[in-house]
């Protein structure tokens, strides 16, 4: 059994930073991947950011490299999101999610077995 929450949602200016924690339980698969997601209204989900769990080899969307850091605290069983020079595009409802197995495709949702329920972002002009 696996579980995802998400924290550290919040509003913020265009310009601005926030981090995004996800607390994992029941998660062990090292060496597959867990990613962060992020979806607005009317929009499909989209992968933002993703990590080899144990690892430190990362992928990102064009759209937020720079700006995004993903990272992982193994000791406390956290995925990290560093945003940061925010603009109002960000703004979503972001989802930490992992794998049951390796992928090639590591932003693809379709990858992802597991998820949190997520945690809004909004960012203001």
């Amino acid at each position: 059994q696996v579980q995802l929450v998400e924290s550290g949602g919040g509003s913020v200016q265009a310009g601005g930073s926030l981090r995004l924690s996800c607390a994992a339980s029941g998660y062990t698969y090292y060496r597959n991947w867990l990613g962060w997601f992020r979806q607005a209204p009317g929009k499909e989900r989209e992968g933002v950011a993703a990590i080899i769990a144990g690892d430190s080899y990362t992928y990102y969307a064009d759209s937020v490299k720079g700006r995004f850091t993903i990272s992982q605290d193994n000791a406390k069983n956290t995925l990290y999101l560093q945003m940061s020079g925010l603009k109002p595009e960000d703004t979503a409802m972001y989802f930490c999610a992992a794998t049951s197995y390796r992928t090639a495709s590591p932003l693809s949702k379709t990858e992802y077995a597991y998820w949190g329920q997520g945690t809004q972002v909004t960012v203001s002009s």
